[in-house]
């Protein structure tokens, strides 16, 4: 029984750890929400039950662990939410669906990209122009993502 107790507190703490790039990445919780006795910060002891909240929700059958099945049906909900916040954001004329016109970004421009890639221009990205701009990527780090 106790290693049962010690392997749910562990990921319960992992998924403390994990909840603000989880929550950014899934458009959750805002600060309010986090800041749980309304002092203007958000402590660690919130944080970690902010995820330990996250980890009991998605632990459907409540036996301190998660199964395949709860990890999938949680992946399955997070995309939903995902795919139904980019329709309502890039659905132009309201449809329900997507065109491709509606699904250009035009922040992201292919030929911007392809420029910036293609630095000898040359007008072709060569394998070590690839793995340049991939290498750079990297660094950079993804992108926080807003909850739209």
């Amino acid at each position: 029984m106790q290693r049962s107790t010690f392997i749910a507190a562990i990921a319960a703490a992992a998924m403390g750890f994990t909840t603000l790039s989880a929550m950014a990445r899934d458009g959750g919780p805002d600060f309010s929400e986090l800041d749980a006795d309304g002092s203007g910060e958000v402590t660690l002891e919130e944080m970690q039950a902010a995820g330990q909240a996250r980890f009991a929700d998605a632990d459907t059958d409540g036996d301190g662990f998660l199964s395949l099945d709860e990890l999938e049906a949680r992946a399955a909900e997070r995309s939903k939410n995902r795919a139904e916040r980019i329709l309502a954001h890039m659905d132009a004329n309201e449809d329900g669906k997507l065109s491709a016109e509606e699904m250009q970004d035009r922040r992201r421009d292919p030929a911007r990209f392809f420029e910036r890639i293609d630095a000898d221009n040359s007008g072709g990205i060569s394998q070590e122009e690839f793995e340049q701009a991939r290498a750079h990527m990297r660094q950079r780090g993804p992108k926080p993502r807003g909850g739209n």
